[in-house]
């Protein structure tokens, strides 16, 4: 399968909501987990985080990318700095492990019908290459490392194989299943 990227922009909206379907890709979710406060994120699931995004979308911020089979869109990565991430910011799991400025990777999310096909790689080293042409020197992500197997909607982070897979390398765990990864960029 030969893969395009591009950013999510105004332009891109259509595929965007093609992607993410009536459900929001997950359970209304939109892309605005990391966003938003518990509470404003139990309040808009649905309609409310779909008009969220389409407004950051539509202002011109790229909230990540998008992973395209010819003109079908099959995966999305959301990709920008981690100060855009308000739930990540208070997080106190995934705090900050030093004071460098990185990007963030908090949601990988592939078509059901292109999952188990190296998607998720692919689109975690295009979201590397856009990081490094903005001039990031590190970026990060937050993937799990399940003991068995889990279901794939609670993989919305990705998955620490596929992260290795795409050259990160674990600089903390903390939690049995959740690690902290980070890639050099800009060397």
């Amino acid at each position: 399968m030969q893969l395009t990227f591009e950013p999510v922009t105004a332009d891109r909206w259509k595929d965007f909501e093609t992607l993410f379907g009536q459900r929001g890709a997950c359970a209304g979710c939109w892309c605005m987990f990391w966003r938003q406060t518990g509470k404003e994120y139990k309040q808009n699931k649905g309609t409310a985080n779909k008009r969220a995004i389409k407004k950051i979308i539509l202002s011109g911020e790229i909230p990540g990318l998008l992973a395209y089979d010819g003109d079908e869109p099959v995966a999305w990565c959301s990709v920008g700095p981690r100060e855009r991430y308000s739930r990540l910011m208070r997080s106190r799991t995934l705090k900050p492990i030093d004071d460098q400025p990185v990007w963030s990777i908090v949601c990988l999310y592939v078509k059901k019908s292109r999952r188990d096909q190296g998607v998720g790689t692919q689109m975690l080293g295009a979201a590397s290459e856009y990081a490094a042409s903005q001039g990031v020197a590190i970026i990060e992500g937050y993937p799990n490392e399940p003991k068995n197997k889990w279901a794939d909607a609670f993989l919305y982070t990705g998955t620490a194989s596929a992260f290795r897979k795409a050259g990160f390398k674990k600089v903390a765990q903390p939690s049995p299943t959740r690690l902290i990864m980070r890639k050099q960029l800009n060397k």
